[in-house]
């Protein structure tokens, strides 16, 4: 005997669709778009400490392994108590993440405000619970290119921000950027309002027809749950190590600090059509399809850029493409997982996913900071970033997208 799999809330009590999309675009903007900045901090802070790129790096990555980790208990929270008190309370850590950034003396106190509460912010306000909200209050057939539009949001967001954020630390320093942000960051607080879902929070408790450990063995169990678990810590990998240590790069290069900055904002730019792109073209082709052209295209994607000549235009074309690239493989990562497991649970699955992702991003960080300190080059963490992005793209092609069918006894296997 087969059960199917739970539907979103009723129409009569979800929220609408223009309200979710607005407030979850709004938050992920501002979230994501201050951490996209963060390595334009890498030479001012550790010049004006004295401390070395490992030690900067280190904070990113334990940022980054915090953030994966506290996001598997915020989507827990998020799916039994619903999104609103996650990301009020993610807001208020994130600002004090920021001051703590800013005010701290040592490498220890930098890497528990900077590294551990900024993490564990930004994993209580940005796509795992927003996500959440969005599989449970928006009907299948738009799901897809609701995470597109959610994930095109912090995208502009990077846009938006990053270019504020250079301008904030050159016209007022670096401290001073780090304190206005995380005054700016509190007003996740009030969008969060418009996300309060019916059901959530009061007598009434939505439904489930598995415990978090029934639902946690299902998944990992299932063989496609694994290899997206691995194609998307390859994903995490490539981003953070580029986003975190590109500028440096290019600076070491000769480049100036305005190149970094407008390629970041290109990055994010760009990013808006590619995550939109990903989330609507998942309405209508194999998402697995998606996924490995994206990885086999940043593996292309790096390879030219390093062999060609480095120039401020070699630098905005491969910022351009990147960009393209660069967070598309959210909408369609999380649609599947969706599509296979329903959206009961959807939040705390998507957290672990999400927490493999952030494993990858502690290595691509910590690993650039290390290999430079120790070699002077960034070279080993390139071709690191190719050769994972050719086995990502080759691990997505067997994912199988069919709801899975629950068994009375609770056996999963694929429609």
């Amino acid at each position: 005997m087969s059960s199917t799999l739970p539907s979103p809330a009723p129409q009569a009590v979800r929220l609408s669709t223009l309200q979710v999309l607005a407030c979850g675009a709004l938050i992920v903007t501002l979230s994501m778009g201050i951490r996209h900045g963060f390595g334009l901090w890498l030479q001012p802070i550790t010049q004006a400490q004295g401390w070395s790129r490992e030690t900067f790096s280190f904070a990113l990555a334990i940022q980054n392994l915090s953030w994966g980790l506290f996001g598997i208990f915020a989507g827990m929270a998020a799916d039994r108590f619903g999104a609103f008190r996650v990301l009020s309370g993610g807001a208020v850590l994130y600002g004090l993440g920021m001051a703590g950034m800013a005010l701290s003396t040592s490498p220890l106190s930098f890497a528990l405000t900077t590294g551990v509460l900024i993490g564990a912010a930004q994993a209580g306000t940005t796509y795992a619970v927003i996500y959440g909200v969005i599989g449970r209050q928006i009907p299948a057939e738009k799901r897809s290119w609701a995470m597109g539009v959610a994930a095109a949001a912090g995208s502009f967001g990077q846009f938006l921000m990053v270019p504020l954020e250079g301008w904030l630390i050159g016209s007022a320093g670096w401290q001073q950027a780090l304190l206005f942000l995380g005054a700016v960051v509190l007003l996740i607080v009030p969008l969060a309002l418009g996300l309060r879902e019916p059901g959530f929070g009061g007598s009434q408790t939505p439904r489930r027809e598995q415990s978090i450990a029934q639902a946690l063995r299902e998944a990992f169990q299932y063989r496609s749950f694994q290899l997206l678990m691995a194609g998307y810590f390859v994903c995490g990998f490539q981003v953070v190590f580029i986003g975190v240590h590109m500028p440096s790069y290019l600076k070491d290069n000769g480049l100036s600090p305005e190149v970094a900055s407008y390629a970041l904002a290109l990055i994010g730019l760009f990013n808006v059509v590619g995550t939109y792109a990903a989330g609507a073209l998942g309405q209508r082709l194999a998402k697995r399809h998606i996924l490995a052209f994206i990885y086999f295209a940043r593996a292309a994607a790096i390879s030219v850029f390093l062999l060609v000549p480095l120039s401020p235009m070699s630098v905005y074309v491969f910022a351009s493409v990147m960009g393209l690239l660069w967070l598309s493989t959210i909408p369609p990562t999380n649609a599947v997982v969706a599509q296979i497991f329903g959206v009961a649970h959807m939040s705390m699955l998507s957290g672990f996913v999400f927490f493999s992702h952030q494993i990858g991003s502690f290595l691509g960080v910590w690993l650039g900071g290390v290999l430079y300190d120790r070699t002077g080059s960034y070279d080993i963490v390139w071709y690191l970033s190719i050769g994972l992005g050719v086995f990502a793209g080759l691990i997505n092609l067997p994912v199988r997208e069919s709801p899975i069918v629950r068994t009375a006894q609770g056996v999963g296997a694929a429609a």
